[in-house]
């Protein structure tokens, strides 16, 4: 049986194909990012903000922002694509911030490569009284028949991929810190796709990239083929569904 890499080892696998996620992994929609926000904030954190698909729009709602990312390969692209922006090498269990000098923090699809307790411990200690702090986790709608055909679908609960996949989109904050009952919502999207779209957003995962060039390779190869051949697809381009699921609570008392 062959072990699966350590979460550090898939967390950093994506600098590898830096541009590459950039390209082809679209980033949350702006509305997900308004609901978690809410309107004036002034400063806000982009927690893990990988190549900048959140940044990009966090410029827009917020007066500041600050993107941290610690793969200093991601982070290249990062400020290479996401002017407006401060670029910050560091990992959200030790942010490089004073106490409550920001109003909100959100993480897109980078939560679940930190360590739960000690990065909440850390976000709270950043906010203010009031701040928000998000989780968005967003990708493409597995659920669309044609979608799943396509890219594949999680396995059933109970399962590792599976049962990893639930964990990776649920949050408990630790009792100890003070926030509001948490709300959620889900937001759904599309983007345009075409063949080469949908074969270069299956080599961005973690599960395509630690098993080495030749195998994302032929994964990227597969899904092409597997488009091309699909009634619904052939060359395209298409429409693909994407949602997002969205969490956020808000800090009570310092």
């Amino acid at each position: 049986m062959v072990s699966m890499p350590d979460r550090a080892t898939r967390a950093f696998s994506f600098g590898g194909i830096a541009q590459d996620y950039d390209r082809y992994r679209p980033g949350p929609p702006i509305e997900a990012a308004r609901w978690v926000l809410g309107v004036g904030r002034r400063c806000v954190l982009d927690l893990g903000a990988g190549t900048g698909g959140l940044t990009r729009s966090l410029v827009q709602l917020a007066q500041r922002v600050t993107a941290l990312e610690p793969d200093r390969r991601m982070r290249a692209v990062l400020a290479e694509h996401s002017g407006g922006a401060a670029v910050v090498g560091a990992v959200g269990e030790s942010l490089p911030l004073r106490d409550h000098c920001v109003d909100g923090v959100i993480a897109s699809s980078s939560w679940h490569w930190m360590d739960p307790a000690l990065a909440s411990a850390e976000v709270a200690r950043v906010l203010v009284v009031g701040g928000v702090f998000g989780l968005l986790w967003s990708g493409p709608d597995r659920g669309v028949e044609w979608v799943g055909d396509v890219l594949g679908r999680r396995r059933r609960p109970g399962t590792e991929d599976g049962e990893g996949f639930r964990r990776r989109r649920t949050m408990t904050l630790p009792p100890d810190l003070a926030f509001t009952e948490p709300e959620t919502t889900v937001v759904r999207f599309s983007v345009t796709a075409d063949l080469d779209d949908l074969a270069g957003l299956s080599g961005t995962f973690s599960v395509a990239i630690v098993g080495g060039g030749p195998e994302r390779d032929a994964r990227i190869a597969a899904v092409r083929e597997r488009a091309r051949a699909h009634p619904d697809i052939g060359e395209g381009p298409v429409e693909l569904p994407m949602v997002c699921r969205c969490w956020r609570a808000v800090r009570t008392e310092a």
